[in-house]
């Protein structure tokens, strides 16, 4: 109630008042420092293993739970879940932002060596990666015709042998030594 008095009774004040705040607000606006793309670092850990020929039960009993309870002691764990298919099993480490990916990496590394001991010697060695979004792809595009082949110039077996011929015969000889 105030503030509007003080607006009614000086209007020539509470005009220069937000004309000083839209100026702060336009110098500040362009010194922000805005980033299409910031380089943010995500901690995410994913621990792949292969099984041969094993049930998903047996994935997880054999390789997901053994990982998940080695890698849950270590700290900064925001999430922490899997996945176990027939003879693969996925598990993920998502940490808290504060924690560099390099030292989640090492650290899980650490954690799955000391468990990779107690593993059946038909379990593949695990497969340990940074998940980095960068890496996925934009745009992907599947291509297909009902009408016409993809590729007109792929080679059959006839043309292919035909090639073959032309660039050996066209081949310089090899000197004799």
């Amino acid at each position: 109630m105030k503030l509007t008095q003080i607006a009614v009774d000086n209007p020539v004040f509470a005009t220069m008042m937000m004309v000083a705040l839209l100026v702060m607000g336009l110098f500040s606006y362009r010194q922000l420092g805005i980033d299409q793309f910031p380089n943010v670092d995500f901690p995410v850990v994913v621990v792949t293993t292969d099984y041969p020929g094993a049930s998903p039960e047996t994935v997880e009993t054999e390789i997901s739970r053994k990982i998940e309870e080695s890698v849950n002691a270590i700290a900064g764990i925001k999430v922490l879940y899997s996945r176990s298919l027939e003879g693969k099993s996925f598990v993920i480490a998502e940490f808290e932002l504060s924690v560099p990916s390099a030292v989640a990496m090492q650290d899980v590394r650490e954690k799955v060596q000391q468990v990779r001991a107690g593993f059946r010697p038909e379990i593949k060695e695990p497969l340990i990666q940074r998940f980095n979004p960068d890496d996925q792809p934009i745009v992907s595009i599947a291509v297909r015709s009902d009408i016409r082949a993809i590729s007109p110039h792929w080679p059959t077996s006839s043309s292919s042998s035909a090639c073959r011929r032309c660039a050996t015969s066209a081949a310089p000889p090899s000197p004799a030594g």
